[in-house]
Parts: structure tokens; C-alpha cells; sequence
């Protein structure tokens, strides 16, 4: 299981003959993406174990090798420290898509992505789960969290739409396809995926065809008669 971690300190072997050369100094943004890091392993831990009610700042702070009061100081407060996790977990997913995504459009993005998103789930359970329980729990307050959680959507449904057009630009999807109401029903498809493994950790073969079956309902949905026998050619 891979997480999101830095691990502080540095081994090395050394001639005991030459003189000990001291390590050089962290830079400010070097201490503050490593308390960063270990901050946000903490509070993904604990708001998977204990719920987002006792994930206060200061366990986080000491959770994470820290004074008491560091993650009241870099946060503020703990919608602060929610909007930071969620955040966080946006970008690696970002940079994950991306990297599944880079040159393709239409249907073999969103293919891309779908397989990318299973293995992700995989490769981080932990961050995962913490960025959903306060994605769910977003939606019932009116809070700065609930405006993150907002436009993370927002982009994702960008994304998506944008991916369909260029396929019915291309003619591999059908002008007739309206590229924001596919876009909608994808992402709310991704997500009950996800809600169904949260329920479920334990179901990952049926986690992993419901992938593939939402691989199979975006085909059909997007690639006309001729794109569609490429695809399966």
C-alpha cells in the first residue's frame, strides 16, 4: 500500500578515514512540505479511524512528530485543515489523470481514466477514503469546504466535457452526443463506484467490474457505429 510520504533523514556510507561532511540545510519550503506531508498522513489517518469530529488540530500535530499547536498555526482551524487534505488529494489525482490521459481524447480518455482512477484507489485506500468521507460530508454545510469539494467538480466535469467534444470534433463520438450530460453521468458513475467501495472495502474484484463496466457503458453511450468496430478491432 503506497502513500503520500517523505521520509526525513538521509543514509549514507562514508569512508570513517574522511571528514564528516554535515548535512546541508533544509530550506523554508523544504520544512514546510516535509511538516506538510507528515501532517497530512496524520490527519488522513485519523479521519479514516476516528471520523472528522475527533480529528482535532492538535492530535494531528502531535500525530505527526509536532508541537501541539503547529497545525493550529498552519491551518487555522479544521475546515483549514479538511480544505488542505482535500485539496492535496486533487492534485495527485490531477497529476495521475494526467499522466493516463497526456495526447489521448474521446472515449480513450475517459478508458484511460477509468483504469487509472481503479489503480489509484488501489495504490492509496487511505487518502482515497479520507478525500470522499469529507467530500460526502461537504455536502451537507455551507462551509469553504463545500466550495473546494464544488469546484474540484467543476473541473473534473471541464475535463470530461471538453474530452467528448474533441471526440465528436474527431467523428469517433456522434454529433448527436450531448457532451455535458454524458460528462454528468460519468462522474456521478465514478463516485457511486467509490461510495460502493467505502460501504465495502473488502469487495475489490466487484469494485473492479464495476469499472469495466462503466468502460462498456461509455463505449456504447459515445462511439458511433464505424469508431466502434476500430475499437473492437
Amino acid at each position: 500500500m503506497q502513500q503520500a510520504n517523505i521520509i526525513e533523514g538521509i543514509v549514507q556510507q562514508q569512508d570513517i578515514t574522511s571528514p564528516i561532511k554535515p548535512l546541508p540545510r533544509k530550506t523554508h519550503a523544504e520544512r514546510l512540505e516535509l511538516s506538510d506531508s507528515r501532517m497530512f498522513d496524520a490527519a488522513v489517518r485519523l479521519i479514516v479511524e476516528q471520523g472528522t469530529a475527533k480529528t482535532t488540530l492538535k492530535a494531528v500535530g502531535e500525530s505527526a512528530g509536532y508541537s501541539r499547536g503547529l497545525a493550529g498555526s498552519r491551518f487555522n482551524s479544521k475546515m483549514g485543515l479538511f480544505c488542505f487534505v482535500i485539496k492535496r488529494v486533487a492534485e495527485y489525482w490531477l497529476a495521475e489523470m494526467k499522466k493516463a490521459t497526456n495526447n489521448k481524447s474521446g472515449y480513450a480518455a475517459i478508458y484511460a481514466t477509468i483504469d487509472a482512477h481503479y489503480q489509484f484507489n488501489k495504490k492509496t485506500p487511505l487518502p482515497v477514503r479520507a478525500f470522499y468521507i469529507l467530500w460526502f460530508e461537504s455536502m451537507g454545510q455551507d462551509s469553504e469546504m463545500r466550495d473546494v469539494v464544488a469546484n474540484i467538480h467543476r473541473r473534473r466535469l471541464r475535463d470530461v466535457t471538453e474530452w467528448i467534444e474533441d471526440g465528436i470534433s474527431s467523428g469517433e463520438i456522434s454529433p448527436y452526443t450531448d457532451p455535458r450530460a454524458v460528462a454528468q453521468y460519468f462522474l456521478t458513475s465514478v463516485v457511486g463506484i467509490v461510495y460502493q467501495w467505502l460501504v465495502d472495502p473488502g469487495q475489490e474484484s466487484e469494485i473492479e467490474s464495476l469499472h469495466e463496466n462503466l468502460k462498456r457503458t461509455m463505449r456504447h453511450l459515445l462511439l458511433n457505429t464505424e469508431a466502434e468496430s476500430k475499437v473492437n478491432s
